[in-house]
């Protein structure tokens, strides 16, 4: 009985052959942190809102105009079963869109009790931004009517993204003041 194996030595074996095909473990790198964000675009401009200020995005649905009220009041639809004043954010910084209707989103902002759906030219989708290329600075080209809103910029991919709280925007005296 010379052929018998003990089973420490079957154990041995076992072991030996798994380490053999056992592959490499990844090679170790550096981890960067990240913020993410939504990414949309306005007039031309590249803007990122933190997740956290956006409730949902949306298709531009059928909304009921409002009389009494300044141009960037589209009017206001029922989504959900909710009334969501519907406000043109291009129309808002006094600008014109090149964008179409199949382009254009909604991002809804619920807030403080408050709920609007801001129409922006398209949304680009999460975008995440190592830590350390944030710029406190205020971005070029940002209009001024917005710099109160807008918390510095980072830079991907040669595009400047202006960090921008809507929900800043939304609890603004202009922002407010709906009625001409």
């Amino acid at each position: 009985m010379s052929d018998s194996i003990t089973p420490f030595q079957l154990l041995r074996q076992i072991a030996d052959s798994s380490r053999s095909a056992a592959s490499q473990l990844p090679a170790q790198r550096e981890i960067r942190a990240l913020w993410s964000g939504i990414g949309f675009t306005v007039a031309g401009r590249q803007y990122v809102a933190p997740m956290n200020e956006i409730s949902e995005i949306l298709s531009v649905p059928g909304y009921t105009r409002l009389p009494g009220v300044k141009p960037w009041v589209n009017g206001v639809a029922n989504v959900r079963g909710r009334l969501v004043p519907i406000i043109d954010f291009v129309s808002f910084l006094g600008e014109r869109s090149s964008a179409t209707l199949k382009t254009k989103r909604i991002l809804v902002i619920d807030y403080e009790e408050m709920i609007n759906g801001i129409v922006v030219d398209s949304v680009e989708g999460m975008q995440h931004f190592p830590v350390d290329t944030f710029s406190a600075e205020m971005a070029p080209e940002i209009p001024e009517s917005l710099q109160p809103f807008s918390d510095g910029h980072y830079v991907l991919n040669n595009k400047v993204w202006s960090v921008f709280s809507l929900q800043r925007m939304m609890v603004s005296e202009e922002f407010m003041a709906v009625a001409v």
